[in-house]
């Protein structure tokens, strides 16, 4: 159960909360965006909402939860690399204004996709280590 809501907790994050977030004027509808860096925003947001739908079906009808984790973590880590890699690209998570947003000190994209990515990880390392253990004893 704890690979479910480690997985429903990420997409409702990247396939709900990030959408809510980005479509607006500091990047949808940003003037200062080009046409084309404002079609690579939607693609992106359209690409992971899908996604988001398919791990949930995945996990919730299909009981799958290996490949839905697989695609969570591609999406938030997707993320994550893109952070880290932004002085290569001349990226930012800073607005034209030079304001963040920031939550406990931290962006908010680093904390919440952090926190989804390692509770992705951990619950899939805790459940597999019990399957282990338990298979050991049986």
């Amino acid at each position: 159960m704890i690979k479910k809501i480690a997985i429903t907790f990420s997409v409702i994050l990247y396939a709900v909360v990030v959408p809510f977030l980005d479509i607006n004027e500091t990047h949808v509808w940003n003037p200062d965006w080009t046409p084309h860096a404002r079609i690579h925003e939607v693609w992106q947001l359209i690409t992971n909402s899908s996604i988001g739908l398919v791990c949930l079906w995945l996990v919730w009808y299909k009981k799958e939860v290996l490949l839905s984790t697989i695609l969570s973590l591609i999406v938030t880590g997707g993320f994550l690399l893109a952070f880290f890699l932004k002085g290569g690209y001349g990226g930012s998570m800073k607005y034209l204004d030079g304001s963040e947003k920031i939550m406990l000190g931290i962006n908010i994209g680093i904390l919440g996709f952090g926190i989804a990515f390692l509770f992705l990880i951990l619950s899939h390392l805790l459940t597999k280590t019990k399957k282990t253990t338990h298979n050991k004893y049986v």
